[in-house]
């Protein structure tokens, strides 16, 4: 399992290239979203690997990137889990693997911390896709009930529930607007029962906070990266009006409606979300 050491933790990342490999690629580098893995970009990366060299790897304390004791990182940065910190992981990845200017492609919580890393390291990005991301009005109220309703959630995550018929049709039903395939089904509802709890329950309270509802509109009007933003039409998550309000605050971004899709239209649809991401990067994918 190819690990690398980016802040003290170990981090999973796997390249996903064609077989006829060409050196003069460009990297385009996918970021998950909240309780999730780069495994879900599998598809979307085989894709555009024509075009690309396609990097996934887990976030700190997510997927396969787990985090040690806290012993064995007695000598290590503090590390917490506001999300300027996990773009400040990516950039250090960027140089533990020598990697000059990227593309970036990002979901969800990914996609808020790729907007911070925009604004934070521009001149490492060539541009940005930007999916089911949006801005949102605090209600102090709403968010209490979330953070309360989300810390039992990662609190009750038994391993055995995995092992329940259907389980994972259940735990994606909110997610979706289009059934996926069982085996991908199954493989979020893994990767959810795997995230580590303090890197979990952390990313719940800096991704939905006060804080962030103030933060998130300025750094998205603060865009000087072209970047594609991309919603679901029907995604409870982050509804596209909220993807919507977000694009409208940068001339630099553009905005794609996925139609019939939820908060995954990249594997909902995948034929019409690679076509708007070859559109806005240029390129062809096997779908052409």
């Amino acid at each position: 399992m190819p690990l690398i050491q980016v802040r003290g933790v170990d981090h999973y990342y796997e390249w996903i290239r064609s077989p006829a490999a060409d050196k003069s690629k460009p990297v385009m580098i996918f970021l998950h979203g909240w309780a999730g893995s780069g495994r879900y970009w599998e598809s979307t990366a085989k894709a555009l690997a024509d075009n690309f060299d396609c990097l996934l790897y887990d976030m700190r304390g997510f997927g396969r990137s787990r985090l040690p004791l806290p012993e064995a990182i007695a000598d290590a940065p503090t590390l917490t889990y506001e999300l300027e910190e996990f773009a400040d992981d990516l950039a250090e990845l960027l140089n533990a693997l020598q990697l000059g200017r990227i593309y970036l492609n990002a979901h969800s919580m990914g996609a808020s911390v790729a907007t911070l890393f925009l604004n934070r390291y521009p001149e490492k990005v060539e541009k940005a896709i930007l999916t089911c991301s949006g801005i949102f009005e605090y209600d102090e109220k709403a968010f209490a009930a979330f953070h309360k309703f989300g810390g039992y959630v990662v609190k009750f995550r038994p391993r055995w529930l995995g092992k329940i018929p259907l389980a994972d049709i259940f735990f994606m039903k909110r997610f979706l607007h289009r059934p996926l395939p069982r085996a991908v089904s199954k493989a979020f509802l893994d990767d959810f029962l795997l995230a580590d709890y303090e890197a979990a329950l952390g990313t719940i309270f800096t991704s939905v906070s006060k804080e962030a509802s103030e933060v998130m509109p300025q750094e998205f009007a603060k865009l000087s990266v072209p970047t594609l933003l991309v919603s679901g039409e029907y995604d409870l998550i982050i509804p596209a009006e909220m993807g919507r309000q977000a694009a409208a605050l940068s001339e630099k971004v553009e905005y794609a409606l996925i139609p019939n899709t939820a908060h995954f239209p990249m594997l909902e649809d995948a034929e019409t979300y690679l076509q708007k991401v070859q559109e806005f990067l240029g390129v062809k994918s096997e779908f052409n």
